[in-house]
């Protein structure tokens, strides 16, 4: 494999416009449940696929990283770039999974039932959902929009009875 198919660069700013602007939603999420852990960032590497990389002219592929470069999992679909809500998806699917995989976190987790949520369109939009209902094969929910989680929410306690 040639050497520089090993080392990702950083994307420049500007280079995928609607990405960056995802990348910037889905850190603020991952900041608010696991603190510290970012800024993510978009890496670039060359199309291994030598059919693809001469259709494309020499198409990159970009990923989501951790500040560190680490990455994991499939590269962002490039028909996602021009669209805003198909490209949040795309890119909260794609740093889940290198949380997931690098840092081995569960991430985000649904504060309500404790169960890992999942990206995904509703509405044309990209939001966080939970598979657990309230009941047993209960239906699933929405958490939040992508770029709308907040700290987990500790459950209320009863008031306690004097003594």
């Amino acid at each position: 494999m040639n050497g520089s198919h090993d080392s990702p660069r950083s994307v420049r700013p500007g280079e995928y416009p609607l990405w960056e602007e995802a990348l910037a939603l889905v850190g603020r999420d991952l900041d608010a449940l696991l603190p510290g852990r970012g800024p993510l960032r978009l890496v670039a590497l060359p199309s291994w696929d030598e059919e693809e990389a001469e259709e494309g002219a020499g198409r990159e592929h970009v990923y989501v990283a951790l500040p560190d470069g680490r990455r994991h999992g499939d590269h962002l679909w490039h028909g996602s770039a021009s669209d805003p809500g198909t490209a949040l998806a795309e890119v909260a699917e794609a740093a889940q999974e290198t949380v997931l995989e690098c840092l081995w976190q569960v991430w985000p987790v649904c504060d309500e039932h404790g169960l890992g949520m999942h990206a995904g369109q509703e509405d044309g939009r990209a939001v966080w959902r939970c598979a657990g209902g309230s009941a047993p094969g209960g239906p699933a929910h929405v958490r939040a929009a992508v770029g709308g989680l907040d700290a987990p929410r500790r459950p209320r306690r009863g008031r306690r009875e004097p003594r």
